[in-house]
């Protein structure tokens, strides 16, 4: 968390308002659910399953309780869509672009908000950064509305192009949220190349990081990576490559999954299913059949998701791979954590140490509420937990039967996941001073 100055004058608190953005939000967005026009039977929608259908579409995670395609109206996926977009990108994106397109000038306050929305360590460049943001972002989405819209055309008619743009949305935002019907997913386009390849590159240019997507776009000009977007870039292909070929052999000769298909399309389902737990929630093959040994692996990635300053949630890679650096350093004797030839700074090892007990703590209580007030076996509630957390939104297909203090918990989960375990901590902690220094105890670890 970046440090903001310590006066009783300075009051403002860009991640008490970043966390209350996103709860003004969610309760817009469950009021608005919860009318009667927003479902096909305009029978209006218990509050508690508008407000997690909401949170969900906010924290982009994608778990519904109810069939997003045949339980809302046009006018209800609409505002399901809209809800996947700010949460994608902020409320305070939005905010600048307003800004922007009535030509005002971005205050102090608001740099401040887009540096926490984009988990920039300075405000410096931030608007060219949300420049680059808003224009990557409707580029990508609007390119992969009309390649879906144009391939599913032969099939659903003119339809097709709203259900490329809603999809397109939902993918690139790492929302997971579908309109094919019966908690499906995309599994009727298992064998699906161009629908495949679509879905997946919006998934992993979204939960790449918008810092990352820039450097990539300066690489031809710069012919460099900064020291964050090589971490991000090795990490995210190491797991990616490693995701592929666990889930492949995992799943090989498993029936209710890659069984019954060919060498070419378990190869497909195989690489998308290792995309999509970076926290996504698309899903090709049957996730409740997968084989234990899967799910925990799945769970891993879902744990870990994507990258800094992206749409997408988990501890991110970066986290991951500074932790798994710093334990390798202590079980080496080495008195610093190294990666790149530069070493790991203090102050991003204790923050990554505590964003990753924190996450671990935060799933390890919404599974034992879940264990508790749920009958579903253990293994399907930790995916549950963990899933919600990562604002990933794969399910074993416990979701719509969730009770009410099961529905409440995930609610919770979801929403900690999106804003991140350490900012909320901060928000609901008590900050202490720096400035009084006590003596150092001796205890014996480990």
């Amino acid at each position: 968390m970046e440090s903001y100055p310590k006066n009783n004058n300075f009051r403002y608190n860009p991640a008490k308002v970043l966390v209350l953005s996103f709860a003004i939000i969610i309760f817009l967005g469950s009021i608005l659910l919860s009318l009667p026009v927003a479902t096909i039977n305009h029978r209006s929608l218990s509050y508690l399953d508008a407000l997690f259908t909401a949170t969900s579409a906010v924290c982009v995670t994608g778990l519904v309780v109810v069939d997003t395609g045949t339980t809302f109206s046009i006018f209800g996926q609409i505002v399901i869509l809209i809800l996947i977009q700010i949460g994608g990108l902020g409320i305070m994106t939005f905010a600048a672009l307003i800004a922007m397109a009535l030509g005002k000038k971005i205050s102090f306050k608001q740099r401040l908000m887009l540096q926490e929305t984009f988990n920039q360590n300075s405000i410096q460049g931030i608007v060219r950064l949300v420049r680059y943001v808003l224009v990557i972002t409707f580029i990508l989405e609007f390119a992969g509305a009309l390649i879906l819209g144009a391939h599913w055309f032969s099939e659903m008619g003119w339809k097709a192009f709203y259900y490329g743009l809603f999809h397109s949305v939902s993918a690139f935002n790492n929302a997971g949220f579908d309109l094919m019907g019966g908690f499906s997913s995309l599994a009727s386009y298992t064998s699906d190349v161009i629908t495949n390849v679509v879905i997946m590159f919006l998934i992993l240019t979204g939960g790449i990081g918008f810092f990352v997507l820039w450097d990539l776009y300066l690489y031809p000009w710069k012919r460099k990576f900064s020291y964050h977007s090589k971490i991000v870039l090795t990490t995210s292909g190491l797991l990616l490559l490693v995701a592929f070929a666990a889930i492949f052999i995992l799943e090989f000769h498993n029936p209710n999954t890659l069984g019954s298909l060919d060498t070419g399309d378990k190869i497909l389902a195989s690489f998308f299913m290792a995309v999509t737990p970076r926290t996504a929630g698309f899903s090709t093959i049957d996730v409740g059949n997968m084989t234990q040994a899967s799910l925990f692996f799945t769970m891993i990635l879902m744990f870990i998701g994507a990258s800094p300053g992206s749409t997408g949630g988990g501890i991110k890679t970066s986290t991951f791979i500074v932790v798994l650096a710093s334990i390798m350093a202590n079980i080496k004797g080495r008195k610093q954590s190294v990666l790149f030839k530069k070493a790991i700074p203090l102050s991003a090892y204790t923050r990554a140490i505590s964003i990753f007990l924190l996450s671990l703590f935060l799933i390890i209580g919404t599974a034992f509420l879940l264990t508790l007030f749920e009958n579903n076996p253990l293994m399907d509630n930790i995916f549950e937990a963990v899933s919600a957390f990562g604002t990933v939104g794969l399910s074993t297909g416990i979701t719509p039967s969730l009770t009410l203090p099961g529905k409440i918990a995930i609610i919770i989960a979801m929403f900690a996941g999106r804003v991140g375990p350490l900012t909320l901590a901060y928000v609901l902690g008590e900050k202490g001073s720096d400035l009084i220094k006590y003596p150092e105890g001796n205890i014996l670890i480990g």
